[in-house]
């Protein structure tokens, strides 16, 4: 066959498609604001904004406030001040959680097959850390595999479907037991769950079991696996795509990186990079 390669969509298609698709699933969910003054710009206009700017790789708030200022301020003529832009974004974290929900379902609606894995979100150098710290007594202290070095922060917990879909995300203190973190997260599902070693718990898989989700993990050295190796192995492939998404959610929407003075805008920043990403 020849060698096709797909068109880049232009940007302003995108910044449109967008703004319907998020515009529309807005209108499903409950009114956003019973009193008060309205802000200049929409709901829709500023969440499409944040989620086009971390797509191109603006991760701050500035950053997406500048890039639309200067390049699309005809497209959004009402953007007014930075403060009141940065404020609106932050206020509209639980509309982000409830508009990704929307969108899951809406691209996906049924899902029988699912992974589970958690990502490190570093908010300190652990030798700076010190009573001072926006986050003392919030986050914890960590270790990332990956780098073989400690952290201060939260750990960031994903679930995605077969197809590298993130369905459910949430974080917690980096010493906060992922085993104790999951359970929740994926309270609503049914089907197969595959995670890492790490997960090992009988008391959890039994758990799970009774809500008809069956969890599969790799097993430790010292243990005796039965199930034909076959399966293992499409398994723990098939559990490398969780892997690709978190290195997605680094590369590209810098989720190891963000800067937060509080826990109120850390969530509605990790909200967005998952939105964005889905």
């Amino acid at each position: 066959r020849p060698n096709r390669t797909k068109e880049a969509m232009p940007i302003e298609d995108l910044i449109i498609k967008i703004y319907i698709i998020v515009d529309d699933s807005l209108k499903t969910l409950p009114t956003l604001r019973k009193r008060g003054p309205s802000p200049q710009l929409t709901d829709a206009e500023v969440i499409t904004m944040e989620i086009v700017g971390e797509f191109f790789g603006h991760g701050s708030d500035k950053e997406i406030y500048d890039y639309f200022r200067i390049h699309w301020l005809d497209w959004f003529p009402k953007i007014g001040c930075r403060t009141a832009f940065t404020r609106q974004l932050a206020n509209l974290w639980n509309v982000k959680l409830q508009l990704h929900k929307a969108v899951v379902q809406c691209i996906s609606p049924n899902n029988d097959l699912f992974l589970f894995d958690g990502i490190p979100i570093p908010t300190c150098n652990p030798k700076r850390m010190n009573r001072r710290n926006h986050f003392y007594g919030i986050g914890g202290f960590g270790y990332c595999a990956a780098k073989d070095k400690k952290y201060f922060g939260f750990k960031g917990h994903a679930v995605t479907n077969q197809h590298g879909l993130i369905v459910n995300f949430t974080f917690a203190p980096a010493n906060i037991d992922e085993r104790d973190v999951m359970p929740e997260l994926v309270a609503e599902y049914k089907g197969t769950l595959i995670a890492d070693k790490g997960l090992i718990r009988p008391d959890l898989k039994a758990a799970l079991a009774e809500q008809h989700l069956d969890l599969q993990t790799p097993l430790r050295k010292n243990m005796k696996d039965t199930r034909p190796k076959p399966m293992v192995h499409q398994m723990m492939r098939i559990r490398r795509l969780i892997e690709t998404v978190f290195g997605q959610l680094t590369d590209r929407f810098n989720i190891q990186s963000i800067k937060a003075m509080d826990l109120w805008h850390l969530t509605t920043k990790i909200g967005r990079k998952v939105l964005a990403h889905t």
